[in-house]
């Protein structure tokens, strides 16, 4: 089998060797179409294109006019659409209500429940419980000798005995949940966060993390009304916490040119964008439109131009699914999605390419990052003639990143990203239009045809795993399992999306699909939960993991 796929090998490389100089764009009439579809879909009146608004209709209503225009056939589930729901926000609901020592605080002005607070109500008399941690290791235990606690109210200091913030020495023994948990097994009825520490950034009620709540009710009181917690002696307190979710749909955009042929190239790009700033927002100034000029219109705009030009000009030997993605700046919603229910066999993808931020090339000493390089042996053979003079290649091995394309890696499918490289304006406002380099990126188009076109008779190109050394789990943990999570995942647990070979997890035999429900002493209700755990363990130790595997619960022993 080696000497054959050698040969196999040889003979692809002698054959590009051949191949006939790629046609390219017309510069005269894709660019101002570029700068077209660029400049609406990063306008104002787009209102940063965040899923579930009026700003996401406007901008795939753009796209599938494009889409039609060029003579695409729909492939979605309805139309060229295809729909997905997801938590856009929590909200305080208006049974919400804390009344402490007969004086009633006001919702979100005095308090407001945290994410990891249960839809319930609880009366009782108030205790305090210092900062409510038990840190045996430092021998810490704010519940020493108490005997008062069981059916009370816990109020609980935020902060940390050393005030440290994020870098205190507590802060393996600090988290929300942790602390919550503990004040569980000790007998609490509700929880009441608060704090005098002015350094200690105040939690936030956010859908970000997908927390799973507990059984209590638990909310915060905010810096300013702290005050109403001041006094020693136990107070009557009457507590009901309501949490809304606030539900919204996403669209995925699917266009199809049918060559009649076996196999399809997925061609791809996200349009969505962080509308008037969300929490990925790296701008700290009031609410404003974050445009996204690069991050992604550019990429969308290349989607289109690429469908353009491949119905009038390209090679006949695949079809192509040319998809614009909702959701990706939630957590790759919209491709996870598409891969989840696809509209077509993924049996039959020959490879899929991405394209996030391909707009801002540098002038000088212009690079084009290629992600995924390692996910097919044809990439590194058929890139090796491939010598543009208009930038340098820079190229990671892994198949797993930021963006959308690691939703079809884990399904087994080649992959690559096409990056044009970080800049200043990431993820703020100041991301606009007329920062695009639009040179750059019809050279960067221009290869990618070049390498459609010298890859279009080779048939279905070979899957290979690639290591994926920064992508699961965190890379500040000392010891890894081996997973690519699920981010769109809102059960309890942490279900798993993808296996890298040789890791921890892959070798004790977990799959895709498995939740995630504990890792030793350590149970994992979700996301947040699971980094806990993770973040206990050294390199070396072994654990017995308990997972959820269709409705079967099962245990492996893993080691790190």
């Amino acid at each position: 089998m080696k000497s054959m796929f050698k040969f196999n090998l040889l003979v692809l490389s002698a054959l590009l060797l051949v191949l006939p100089a790629a046609a390219q764009l017309d510069t005269g009439s894709v660019r101002p179409r570029l700068k077209q579809h660029i400049s609406t879909l990063a306008s104002d009146e787009y209102g940063g294109r965040e899923p579930g608004t009026k700003g996401e209709e406007l901008a795939h209503a753009y796209i599938i006019k494009e889409f039609k225009s060029i003579g695409l056939s729909p492939k979605g589930e309805k139309g060229f659409l295809q729909a997905f729901t997801f938590t856009k926000s929590l909200k305080t609901g208006p049974k919400s209500k804390f009344v402490v020592g007969g004086v009633e605080l006001k919702a979100d002005q005095g308090f407001y429940p945290l994410a990891y607070s249960a839809n319930a109500s609880a009366k009782g008399k108030s205790v305090k419980v210092g900062y409510g941690i038990v840190a045996p290791s430092l021998g810490h235990n704010d519940y020493l000798n108490r005997t008062d606690l069981k059916g009370k109210i816990f109020l609980i200091e935020a902060s940390t005995p050393d005030k440290g913030g994020p870098h205190s020495k507590f802060g393996e023994f600090a988290d929300l949940r942790t602390r919550i948990d503990t004040a569980i097994a000790y007998g609490a009825a509700g929880i009441v966060f608060y704090t005098y520490d002015t350094e200690l950034k105040e939690p936030v009620l956010s859908a970000k993390m997908r927390i799973t709540p507990s059984t209590l009710p638990v909310l915060y009181v905010v810096r300013d009304k702290v005050s109403a917690l001041t006094n020693d002696v136990p107070v009557d307190i009457d507590m009901t916490a309501e949490i809304i979710k606030e539900e919204a749909t996403g669209h995925n955009v699917l266009g199809f040119l049918d060559n009649k042929a076996a196999n399809t190239i997925v061609i791809g790009a996200h349009y969505d964008h962080l509308g008037h700033g969300s929490e990925e927002s790296l701008y700290r100034g009031e609410p404003a439109v974050h445009n996204g000029a690069d991050d992604n219109a550019s990429g969308v705009a290349g989607v289109i131009e690429l469908a353009r030009y491949l119905k009038a000009k390209g090679p006949k030997s695949n079809n192509y699914l040319f998809m614009a993605f909702s959701g990706e700046e939630k957590g790759l919603l919209g491709s996870g999605y598409f891969t989840k229910h696809a509209t077509i066999e993924l049996e039959k993808v020959n490879y899929m390419l991405n394209m996030d931020m391909i707009g801002r090339l540098k002038k000088e000493e212009p690079v084009l990052i290629i992600n995924g390089a390692g996910t097919s042996d044809a990439w590194k053979i058929t890139m090796d003639y491939m010598k543009p003079s208009a930038f340098k290649i820079k190229t990671t091995e892994s198949g797993v990143g930021p963006s959308d394309h690691t939703s079809f890696y884990l399904k087994n499918i080649p992959v690559l990203h096409f990056f044009s490289g970080t800049h200043n304006d990431y993820h703020k406002p100041s991301d606009d239009e007329a920062l695009i380099n639009y040179e750059g990126t019809m050279d960067i188009l221009n290869y990618m045809i070049t390498l459609m076109q010298k890859l279009d008779d080779k048939g279905k190109i070979a899957f290979v795993k690639t290591k994926e050394e920064n992508n699961e789990d965190s890379p500040r943990f000392k010891v890894t399992l081996g997973v690519v999570p699920d981010y769109a995942f809102e059960g309890e647990g942490m279900r798993i999306d993808g296996i890298s070979d040789g890791k921890p997890a892959a070798k004790a035999g977990l799959k895709a699909g498995d939740i995630v429900k504990q890792i030793g002493e350590h149970k994992v209700q979700d996301m947040m939960s699971y980094m806990k755990a993770l973040g206990k363990f050294n390199k070396g130790d072994k654990a017995q993991v308990t997972v959820t595997r269709g409705k079967e619960d099962m245990k492996v022993e893993v080691e790190f």
